[in-house]
């Protein structure tokens, strides 16, 4: 058997930036997919900040992306469910170039696959390649067997809700303006891409009550425009599917360990949370960030699998992590209630921090920087 420094398990987005990340150092790693990844057209699309975007570029794959495959954000518009209140954010009064990109989920694990097969360090085995190595990161999302496994438990919390995500166009340019509508009970959110009609796309994530998620679901092209439409009041321009339409069950997740003797969990393996600020894939490249500083700053004579060096990895992105957890829970659970009370109360809240400039850009930086 082939011994390495490492194994990846799962080669999506989190493993593969792992398995590059740390293929620079030098370390011999085993990329071993998930037997159950996405099959299928993938219409998923991720808003990347800008901590993200240079973790990528500093994996020379950024740059590999086709043309449209990455949009930037300069503006963001957060609207409630009463007239007037909402948030604007822009680049310009964060000093930013952009507040984010959205980009293509297919593209982005195409070319982080090529820059993995052209790696000398790097070894994609199969789903099943029985590896030998000193440490084994599980990158294999939510659902990752491996895990199980080791007899972490995995604390879920299901928000009874289903994400409906697909391509539409406009017959109006985005602007690069994110809008997103937070309404008792469901989320909306129309993020600008330039797939696959540039200046004129958006991806869309809707986030509403299972029941209802799956009558959308079920409707016809043209019906579910007409709901869709009918929802953003023409903000937007009229709006018109141009992909197949996906719906997943949201839940918010924690493991009840992070690292081991011999094994670390990153990304959705370690934690899951709401996707209304768009941050879910964030943390996990972050956590891929905070793992390769970890090991390429350990002491010589330390290895791998030490379990000391490994909690030095948890206690970085413990913090942050429960953070947007806490927030992106609070939020929903401050939008997800119709009581006249608490809509009166967020919808003057919102104004509120919408004329608090230092309490805005505060919020914006923590979204910046995962």
């Amino acid at each position: 058997m082939k011994r390495f420094d490492l194994c990846v398990r799962g080669a999506g987005i989190v493993g593969q930036a792992l398995a590059l990340s740390l293929a620079r150092q030098g370390l011999r790693v085993a990329l071993v997919p998930d037997a159950a990844a996405h099959a299928g057209e993938d219409v998923r699309a991720y808003a990347l900040n800008p901590g993200s975007v240079a973790l990528l570029k500093s994996l020379k794959v950024w740059e590999a992306l086709p043309p449209g495959a990455a949009t930037a954000v300069h503006e963001m518009r957060v609207e409630g469910d009463a007239a007037g209140s909402a948030l604007e954010f822009s680049a310009w009064q964060q000093h930013v170039a952009e507040l984010a990109f959205i980009t293509d989920v297919a593209a982005l694990e195409q070319a982080l696959a090529t820059a993995a097969r052209y790696s000398p360090h790097v070894e994609l085995l199969g789903a099943d390649a029985e590896v030998q190595a000193p440490l084994t990161a599980l990158c294999e999302g939510k659902a990752s067997a491996s895990r199980a496994a080791l007899g972490v438990r995995f604390e879920r919390h299901d928000y009874g809700q289903v994400a409906i995500a697909a391509r539409l166009v406009a017959d109006q340019p985005h602007r690069h303006t994110a809008r997103q509508w937070f309404r008792a009970p469901d989320v909306l959110a129309l993020l600008p891409f330039d797939l696959p009609q540039p200046g004129c796309s958006h991806a869309l994530v809707w986030s509403l009550p299972q029941a209802r998620a799956q009558a959308l679901l079920a409707l016809d092209a043209a019906a579910f425009e007409q709901e869709l439409n009918d929802a953003t009041g023409g903000a937007c321009g009229r709006l018109s599917l141009a992909s197949a339409r996906a719906g997943w069950p949201l839940v918010q997740a924690s493991a009840s360990a992070w690292c081991g003797p011999g094994w670390v969990l990153l990304g959705d393996a370690a934690h899951v949370v709401h996707p209304l600020a768009g941050q879910g894939l964030n943390l996990g490249l972050a956590d891929v960030a905070s793992l390769s500083q970890v090991l390429a700053e350990r002491e010589p004579w330390r290895e791998l699998s030490d379990a000391k060096l490994l909690r030095r990895y948890e206690r970085s992105r413990l913090a942050p992590t429960r953070a947007m957890g806490e927030l992106t829970g609070g939020l929903w659970r401050l939008f997800s209630t119709d009581q006249a009370a608490v809509r009166e109360l967020r919808n003057r809240g919102m104004t509120l921090v919408n004329h608090l400039s230092p309490l805005k850009r505060w919020l914006t930086a923590r979204a910046l920087d995962t």
